[in-house]
Parts: C-alpha cells; structure tokens; sequence
C-alpha cells in the first residue's frame, strides 16, 4: 500500500524547497546583465555622446549616457530591457536623435558600470534621481519616457508620478508577476517575487498621453497584454500594432520606425467629436409593411 502520509510530506517538503530556490534565485532569472570595466570606453559610429555618473544616497553609482542631438527639441529618457548594459542598448538612441531628441540611458544597479544592491524599490529610486537631474536642464513639457519590456515599468512609475510631454511603452507587460505566471503557475508569486512590477495599477495614476507599442507575434509578452493595459487610460491611450512583429525584433520593421516618428513629433491636441458620427442616433423605423 501506499503510504499517502509520506508522500504528502515528501511533496509540501519538495514544494517549500523550490520555493525557497525561487526566492533567493530568482535575480539570475530575471535579469542578464552584462559587466563593463571602469576603463571601459564607450563608442558609437556618428553618434556624439557625454558618460556621466550620479552617486546615490546609499553609496551606488548610476552610469549612464546622453546621446546628443543637433539643436534638441526635447529629451528622451529610455529606460532599457533586462538584459546587457547600455553598451549594447545605445545603438537605438539614433531612432531618437535622427528625429532631434537628445536621448539618456542609464544602466540599472548590477549592469555595465553602475553599483549597488538591485531592489525593486531601489531602482525606482534612482530613476527618480535621474529624472529630476532632468528637470534641472529642462521643462517637464519636452521630456518623454520611453520604456522597453522590462523598462516599461519603470517609465509607467515615473510617468505616473511627474507630468512628463508623454509616455512610450514598448512592448510592456501587466505586471512581472503575471509574466512570471506563465512560466511557473503553481507557485505563490505574490508571496515571492521580489519585483512585482505593476505596471496597470501604476498606469491609472499617468497624467500625459500615452502610446504602446506592440508586436503581434510576441512570445514573451502577449500582445493581448497592451490591449487590456490600452483600456486602464483609454482616453488618453493609443495602441500601435506592429504586424508580424516579436518580442526582440520591432526595430527591424519600416513600420515601426514610421509610428515611432509620427508619435515623438506629434503635438498634443484635442479632437473634436462635434458634428461626427457620434451623435448619429438609430432614428430610422422600419416602414409599415403591408399584405
């Protein structure tokens, strides 16, 4: 016979073993950063850069680069993926200053050559830090956040809690919680994920237009997942579909570009809605048929 007492000890046992792995390990799961000496010499074919540091209140440094414009009209914060360090990243600043934005990017805790313990709370924080520096050089009106994937979170927090020109999501997810869900729906993530990362809740609170970006065939993040965060902010949302397009791979479709120009040099207006199709009632009655 089967002893049924054993083996339910042997599955809790199991089962609180793999989450305490999850807990401690789940840094290595989610983030792949990439390491830069301090030596390290930044370069990029036709593009005019300016490294900088900023010490945090803790003891970290934040390393970041503005990609600089001729003559800028505003300012580009892009708030990269989970991945690499800004070494790799910078490439894509020249979709922004092509258009004549300076661009920033930083490079999180643990990535390139910034320091410091990696905590959610912790890098809110710095972005903060960074985006006030910002505001030291310019009016909020020509700041836009731009947030990639994992970047897109962060960018929603800061949007929701300064008044920027407008909010970019490339690509974001509803909460990292639920990303991870997919993966491993057994396990009790709202108890052990160190990033939870709400992107909808954040949302409610953004002031400022804002444009999703997302590609259809996307694997990692469904594009389903911009439609429902479409709906939070509906009035002031606008959800661009890149057909055919993946989850890593939007840069290389035309499509792409030309949205990505139409959003970032557009200016806020109002539409009217006066004498449209809105108002048009269902007036017409079906004739009297006789027989």
């Amino acid at each position: 016979m089967l002893d049924w007492p054993y083996i339910v000890l042997i599955v809790v046992a199991v089962y609180i073993l793999l989450s305490v792995a999850l807990y401690f390990l789940q840094d290595y799961f989610l983030f792949k950063p990439e390491k830069l000496p301090k030596e390290f010499q930044f370069h990029y074919e036709n593009q005019e850069t300016e490294e900088y540091n900023i010490e945090t209140r803790d003891g970290a440094t934040i390393n970041g680069l503005r990609f600089k414009a001729q003559n800028p009209k505003g300012v580009v914060f892009y708030l990269k993926g989970n991945s690499k360090s800004i070494k790799g990243w910078g490439k894509f600043a020249v979709d922004f200053t092509r258009h004549g934005y300076d661009v920033i990017m930083v490079d999180y805790r643990g990535f390139g050559k910034s320091t410091g313990r990696r905590t959610q709370k912790a890098v809110k924080r710095d972005m903060q830090v960074i985006y006030n520096k910002l505001k030291e050089k310019v009016s909020e009106k020509y700041i836009i956040l731009y947030g990639r994937s994992l970047g897109s979170g962060f960018a929603t927090k800061l949007a929701s809690m300064n008044n920027p020109r407008m909010l970019i999501l490339d690509a974001p997810y509803y909460s990292l919680s639920k990303v991870a869900k997919k993966f491993i729906p057994f396990m009790p993530l709202s108890l052990l994920i160190k990033f939870p990362m709400p992107t909808h809740k954040w949302l409610r609170y953004v002031q400022c237009p804002i444009h999703i970006i997302h590609g259809t065939d996307d694997r990692l993040i469904p594009y389903k997942t911009s439609v429902k965060l479409s709906k939070i902010k509906s009035e002031q949302t606008t959800l661009h579909t890149v057909i055919g397009g993946g989850h890593k791979d939007l840069n290389t479709f035309e499509s792409y570009h030309k949205m990505l120009g139409d959003i970032i040099n557009s200016k806020p207006r109002r539409v009217s809605l006066k004498g449209t199709s809105i108002d048009v009632g269902e007036t017409a009655k079906k004739a009297n048929v006789k027989t």
